[in-house]
């Protein structure tokens, strides 16, 4: 799943139309980008639980422990202190089901080689795993722009997102000045779906701030997918 995660009143449609067709596994991945760079670029937390609003979520200690953290990857807790792109995930995937662990990442950017890396290694350990597991990249679109130029802008990044290249979307993101916060999250999860042999990519729905805000003239992007 690529789900977006402002504020409720703005995103909350496209994430819970997303969420709402999955099936929610006992086992998921949540990937959010870290706004605010505090902690290990690629930040995992391998032990305790969050405490949300809707209950506590374990940590999956089992499947962190098949993460290789000799590379990229490092054991923080820091990164996740005030970061909320991960969180505002969560209660969408406990109204569903409430009996989940989670593995969550916080990450700051990154060049494209990392990306692959890291996407190959998450599903390695998936792979080793044996068991359903859940993969969200959790992301906004573009911000602050005209209504007319973020549309413009997203309908790029879109039809990469599509067209299942991770690559492309990497590297259309860069060269057009797409403001995707989420982009590395989206891009290791693509690689990640891909290596476990996931043929498509479909748009849930795509909206802006503009829906709530009325003003057309600096909105935010929303979208959400499903990769299978």
């Amino acid at each position: 799943v690529i789900s977006p995660h402002a504020g409720y009143i703005f995103s909350g449609k496209i994430a819970g139309e997303t969420f709402s067709r999955v099936e929610i596994p006992k086992n998921v991945i949540v990937l959010g980008p870290n706004h605010h760079g505090r902690g290990a670029k690629v930040a995992m937390m391998t032990e305790g639980y969050y405490q949300m609003p809707l209950g506590n979520i374990p940590i999956n200690s089992e499947l962190a422990s098949l993460i290789n953290t000799s590379g990229l990857i490092e054991e923080d807790n820091t990164a996740h202190q005030l970061e909320h792109s991960l969180e505002v995930q969560l209660p969408f995937i406990q109204y569903l089901r409430n009996d989940f662990s989670l593995l969550p990442f916080v990450i700051s950017h990154l060049p494209y080689f990392s990306c692959v890396e890291i996407g190959t290694e998450l599903a390695r350990a998936i792979k080793e795993y044996g068991k359903s597991v859940l993969m969200v990249a959790s992301t906004d679109m573009t911000h602050f722009e005209s209504r007319q130029s973020a549309m413009a802008k997203d309908k790029q990044a879109i039809q990469c997102i599509e067209n299942l290249d991770p690559e492309a979307l990497y590297n259309t993101v860069i060269n057009q000045g797409i403001t995707m916060c989420g982009i590395i999250p989206t891009t290791i999860t693509m690689v990640a779906a891909l290596t476990l042999g996931a043929r498509q990519a479909e748009l849930v729905g795509y909206s802006d701030s503009a829906d709530i805000t009325g003003d057309t003239s600096q909105v935010v992007g929303y979208a959400g997918f499903i990769v299978t």
